[in-house]
């Protein structure tokens, strides 16, 4: 793990604020002490849940995606650790890991161009290289016995994370996504857009579902590979269940709950899914916060339930004023996912 950047007692008392007569998930939460090894503290650990931040952007321009993705783990680690610790949700329950060290990929992607056709392989090889250290990550704290809770960065990571359980676990994993766009699209080298059909394609997942795809954003290419491999990826759109009244809510979640509970899967949340949450591809029409409240919750509450990935935040793109509030959007989900996740034994 050299490419991790342990989070501290000391970053956790940095970030938490204080106040006489209340207790903060930044006064329960545990971190790994200097100079313990990881992967034993770990598996000894008391706390169920491993936070771990990603913040890099690089997959999001490598998709033509404006940067700022970076930013999310720093406004979200604050929010989290000023949480009310209570009978509704503990602290104690989280570990805080740190963060993976991408400040080389970062430094150099920030030379690139990506519409510079000599530039594509080079931000390609950036992807990658993160896509390891996410996967070898993963793989540790789910082979400790650990969820994983990974914030921040582009939603490439989701082939990291998917890799890195479904090699915990010594077989292919499956995966709901709550997303405006499939990305699965043609394996032309790693960016954002293709970390699910990449893990498909390398064997690592098993069935996918997309929840919530936006019928103006979603190529014929992809749909017609979709419709191709039906029984092992599937998805509803938010135009026939939000628009056109044709399909429910809560009646999809069951559906696609049905689709790939058989196996563990992980749940990724692409943050551009949400109307007006800044993010490398902001929309204007989608679900409500609330329903994606509800959409963590339920998919939290099954025992199969492997990870939560919430990615593609870019609190550096949103106002200046309040550009704390993504960081509190994922304070929320993390405690949903926590309180559904946490009644399975």
């Amino acid at each position: 793990m050299d490419k991790l950047v342990p989070f501290s007692i000391t970053d956790l008392a940095k970030v938490t604020n204080h106040r006489s007569g209340e207790i903060k998930f930044g006064e329960k939460m545990q971190t790994v002490p200097k100079g313990i090894d990881i992967a034993g503290f770990l598996r000894e650990s008391t706390a169920r849940y491993v936070l771990l931040g990603i913040p890099e952007d690089i997959g999001v321009r490598a998709n033509f995606g404006r940067p700022g993705a970076a930013s999310a783990w720093d406004s979200a680690i604050r929010s989290i650790a000023n949480i009310q610790h209570n009978r509704f949700c503990k602290g104690s329950q989280l570990l805080v890991l740190g963060t993976i060290d991408v400040a080389a990929e970062m430094k150099m992607a920030q030379k690139l161009d990506f519409h510079n056709i000599d530039h594509r392989k080079q931000f390609n090889h950036l992807v990658e290289s993160i896509d390891k250290e996410v996967a070898h990550i993963v793989s540790i704290i789910v082979r400790a016995g650990k969820v994983p809770i990974v914030i921040g960065g582009g939603h490439n990571n989701a082939y990291g994370n998917i890799k890195g359980t479904a090699l915990a676990h010594g077989k292919a994993i499956n995966a709901v996504n709550f997303d405006a766009h499939s990305d699965f699209r043609i394996l032309e080298g790693r960016h954002s857009g293709n970390g699910f059909s990449y893990a498909y394609d390398q064997g690592f997942l098993k069935k996918y579902f997309i929840f919530g795809l936006h019928e103006n954003y979603t190529s014929k290419n992809v749909l017609d590979i979709i419709k191709k491999i039906d029984d092992r990826v599937r998805y509803n759109t938010y135009d026939e269940i939000a628009i056109r009244r044709e399909k429910y809510f809560t009646t999809e979640m069951e559906g696609a709950l049905h689709f790939i509970k058989s196996d563990r899967y992980g749940i990724e949340i692409d943050l551009d899914a949400i109307p007006n949450i800044a993010s490398s591809a902001m929309t204007l029409s989608g679900f409500s916060i609330e329903e994606l409240r509800q959409f963590v919750s339920f998919f939290g509450k099954n025992e199969n339930a492997a990870y939560l990935h919430i990615c593609e935040g870019a609190p550096d793109l949103g106002e200046d004023k309040n550009n704390h509030l993504i960081g509190k959007l994922i304070g929320y989900l993390v405690t949903d996912f926590i309180k559904a996740h946490s009644t399975q034994s």
